[in-house]
């Protein structure tokens, strides 16, 4: 399947799921919005009902519309006629039970004689509960000298658990859609897995063959009768195949190095080295091409020896690598507030900012179109961050396109 197929599909994928969700979450405000329009209706229903039992009961004319809403939960009921609290509570219970209005609610009766609420308690048609509540913040009117009040103080509650099955199902949707995102999520990770392990092999391949073709030719040579009576040619090609021989082996154990790190299994020998000394052993190699700046006045560090020696030189051969005409580069130790830091700074092609946090990553490496001229595995840095993690070390990285890199080691004492 091409990149292209690949990003349509994530496109049209994303589009759907957000389209699946936009549609959901639509759906589900027109039915809550539905649903309290008809429960503000039944409220308003029932309501009027009462305010007409009241007047017949009072013998009392009835205004054209004594129920008005004074907000989403509060209706206000005029009466024209002083209310008694015990029928008024009869008369809403049951007009509420015929209209299937169950839930909790308040009632209050408005007094003419001090305009204010008289009456409050709180009343369900759930059950016969009955409690006394406050009305002193309730909304009032001016228009009517005798009315009462009511309000829902669970209104919202009442209208979620009435859609509780719609809600239920809307959430089991956008489940499903999590997980086909998911999904999608894992396949194209797995893809993108696929194409870093195919283009390591293609890599390590490329160089265990190099000094796999070197030995063989140098041991082509070594088999020739006339070799013997050649000692300098003997020695070059014996030194060939030694050298080559180690590079291959440094090669094998700098993957399986890698394979052991992660699982957490790099066996650790801990011991107290001079830093310095190590700086100097690895200079020796790179000729004048690497300049030291052994500053740290503290270069004694707690740690493993082969595995912070192979650390450093990664750096430096990262380095080289990447500076493709007259390298300048620096390895500097420093100390302050109880850190050693060894630094690896070259003047190379330097690393873009939004690669910069992704080299550490196993495989990785900074694309350069379709050239591929600079050898190696792409698991040297991810090496370095393994060996790094296993110490309790930091490492920090400052480049910049076209002056160059610093990688720092950044390695806490232990007195």
């Amino acid at each position: 399947m091409s990149r292209t197929t690949i990003r349509l599909l994530v496109i049209l994928s994303t589009l759907s799921i957000i389209g699946v969700i936009v549609t959901q979450i639509y759906w589900v405000r027109k039915a809550l919005a539905l649903r309290e329009r008809q429960f503000n209706q039944q409220v308003h229903v029932s309501l009027q009902e009462v305010a007409e039992d009241l007047a017949e009961l009072n013998s009392v004319m009835l205004h054209n519309n004594p129920v008005e809403q004074l907000s989403s939960n509060y209706f206000l009921v005029n009466t024209n006629s002083m209310v008694d609290p015990g029928i008024l509570e009869h008369y809403i219970k049951a007009s509420f039970l015929r209209h299937d209005l169950i839930t909790d609610f308040e009632v209050g009766i408005y007094d003419c004689a001090s305009n204010r609420m008289f009456y409050g308690v709180a009343l369900s048609t759930r059950s016969e509960k009955k409690a006394p509540t406050q009305t002193a913040n309730w909304l009032k009117s001016n228009k009517y000298p005798y009315y009462f009040g009511v309000r829902f103080p669970n209104q919202s509650a009442a209208i979620f658990s009435d859609l509780s099955g719609w809600i239920g199902s809307s959430l089991l949707v956008l489940l499903a859609v999590c997980f086909f995102g998911y999904a999608l999520f894992v396949i194209l990770r797995q893809k993108q897995l696929t194409e870093v392990q195919r283009d390591f092999i293609n890599n390590m391949t490329h160089e265990l063959q190099t000094p796999i073709a070197t030995i063989r030719i140098a041991a082509d040579v070594l088999n020739t009768p006339a070799i013997k009576d050649q000692p300098e040619r003997l020695k070059k090609y014996t030194g060939i195949v030694k050298e080559e021989a180690l590079r291959l082996q440094n090669q094998v154990e700098t993957v399986l190095n890698m394979a052991k790190a992660e699982k957490n299994k790099l066996p650790l020998t801990i011991e107290w080295l001079d830093i310095h000394q190590i700086a100097s052993s690895l200079s020796n190699k790179y000729e004048n091409n690497l300049t030291l700046h052994l500053n740290a006045p503290e270069p004694y560090v707690h740690v493993d020896r082969f595995h912070l020696t192979n650390a450093i030189s990664n750096l430096i051969d990262n380095a080289f690598k990447y500076t493709p005409a007259n390298p300048d580069i620096h390895l500097e130790t420093s100390s302050q507030n109880g850190i050693v830091t060894v630094s690896v700074k070259d003047n190379g092609i330097g690393i873009a900012p939004k690669h910069q946090r992704k080299v550490f990553s196993k495989f990785y490496r900074v694309p350069t179109g379709n050239i591929h001229n600079v050898k190696g595995f792409g698991i040297g840095l991810s090496y370095v961050q393994q060996i790094a993690k296993a110490h309790g070390w930091k490492l920090q990285l400052n480049s910049e396109i076209g002056k160059g890199s610093e990688f720092k080691i950044l390695i806490p004492l232990k007195k």
